[in-house]
């Protein structure tokens, strides 16, 4: 079953397109080395940001978590307010275009 990890956290004020182009070059090429890593949905408005991962399976997001996210926190702290949120789900279903 697949399994997700939604990060939710606070954006600095004027800090919207920086933590963009981070994301988009330093942390999503370390996602996708990550083993059992599927896709990143990142969402974002004024109230914050979710990014959300899909994981083939609970032990990889859990590995990620412990070995890996820790890491990749580390840079995205210039960018937010706060502690960001982790929260972890089973995948009930996934839906693609047809």
């Amino acid at each position: 079953m697949q399994y997700a990890r939604n990060v939710q956290f606070q954006i600095k004020t004027g800090k919207e397109k920086e933590l963009n182009t981070l994301f988009e070059k330093e942390v999503l090429p370390v996602l996708r080395k990550q083993n059992g890593f599927q896709e990143e949905v990142t969402l974002v408005n004024l109230k914050g940001a979710n990014f959300i991962s899909l994981w083939d399976n609970k032990a990889n997001a859990e590995h990620y978590g412990t070995s890996t996210y820790p890491s990749v926190l580390a840079k995205l702290n210039e960018y937010i307010v706060g502690t960001p949120q982790v929260e972890t789900y089973e995948t009930a279903s996934t839906f693609a275009r047809a």
